[in-house]
């Protein structure tokens, strides 16, 4: 058997696979068509896809929800990490317990204790009365620590104390706290590059990466398109109470052409741009936002495969990385990974 076709599928999905075992070129659509979706269909938190890849991250992130160690999510941005990290909560143990997300780029160091530890009343001026923090309302569930490559230096310490020693210390106070939470950190950085660089922290690195998961990119699972166009159109449907049926071929085409260096959130940004202009049944070209119109026939003129598209624009920067990452919309962890897997060397 060199091809199948799961039940219950669509017209569009037979003939597709047939064209394959042909070794023909698969036809587009002449019209794509969004099937009705309920709205509590994704109850695995929205991780659209049945791609071999989207069925093999879910089957892991199923495994790690069982076990209770730290877990570090990679990938690129707008893969859905945040995602990831609420499936694996609410597959866990843990799951009648709160996950409280922190944006490590958002706190400054000097609220870095008062947030994430607490306070007791009077510790300092405006202390009117005792406040958990974060890490305490936590107790019992998960952490969330996304942007964890941007954590401060003073931040990264003050965290492995509290996985090292799994009690915090309210400011003001004197008794310690026990602590019972498992963390869950996202990045889309290249933390091993950052250690190396001595910009994180290695005892921080090796605490939150006993378990690893990378999230692809969009690119590489492409066969997931159809499913993610179904559930955002449902979904603006009935955030705008619009009626979009589909997409008409040149839309369609299009939209497959575009390679989404910013995956599933430019995805869905873009649906909800295209549905602000207030298509009708069928979303054309016309419908499609100017920008990104011109984005397709940009990267039209570009080399075709992924290799070549990486040399050019590492060529025409002259080898400049993060230049790189810029014009092809990826980010420098992504260019770093994509240079060793084609072996390409200034």
């Amino acid at each position: 058997m060199s091809d199948y076709v799961a039940q219950p599928f669509r017209v569009e999905e037979l003939v597709a696979a047939v064209s394959r075992v042909l070794g023909r070129p698969n036809p587009p659509p002449a019209r794509f068509v969004a099937e009705p979706r309920d709205a509590g269909e994704d109850a695995d938190g929205q991780m659209v896809g049945n791609s071999a890849a989207m069925r093999e991250i879910k089957s892991c992130l199923a495994r790690i929800a069982a076990a209770d160690s730290n877990v570090l999510i990679t990938g690129e941005t707008g893969t859905g990490k945040e995602l990831a990290a609420q499936f694996i909560h609410r597959a866990s143990p843990r799951r009648n317990k709160p996950m409280v997300c922190i944006n490590c780029a958002a706190i400054p160091d000097s609220l870095i204790e008062s947030e994430l530890f607490g306070f007791e009343r009077g510790a300092f001026t405006g202390a009117l009365c005792k406040t958990a923090g974060q890490l305490e309302r936590a107790d019992g569930g998960a952490v969330f620590l996304d942007e964890v490559g941007e954590m401060s230096p003073f931040a990264q310490a003050k965290i492995l104390r509290v996985i090292e020693g799994k009690e915090i210390n309210r400011l003001g106070g004197r008794a310690a706290i026990r602590l019972n939470v498992r963390f869950v950190a996202a990045t889309n950085q290249d933390l091993e590059k950052l250690t190396a660089e001595h910009r994180f922290r290695q005892d921080l690195y090796f605490r939150l990466n006993i378990v690893g998961v990378h999230l692809p990119s969009l690119r590489e699972r492409r066969d997931d398109l159809p499913d993610l166009f179904h559930h955002y159109i449902a979904e603006m449907n009935r955030r705008f109470r619009r009626t979009v049926v589909g997409f008409t071929e040149d839309a369609y085409n299009r939209l497959l052409a575009h390679s989404w260096p910013g995956n599933i959130r430019e995805l869905r940004n873009l649906l909800e741009a295209i549905f602000v202009n207030l298509p009708q049944e069928d979303v054309t070209h016309v419908d499609l936002p100017i920008e990104f119109s011109r984005r397709i026939s940009d990267a039209a003129d570009t080399p075709a495969s992924e290799r070549d598209r990486l040399l050019s624009a590492l060529l025409c920067t002259k080898w400049n990385k993060s230049k790189a990452a810029k014009q092809l919309h990826w980010s420098r962890m992504t260019i770093y990974r994509k240079i060793a897997k084609y072996r390409l060397c200034a």
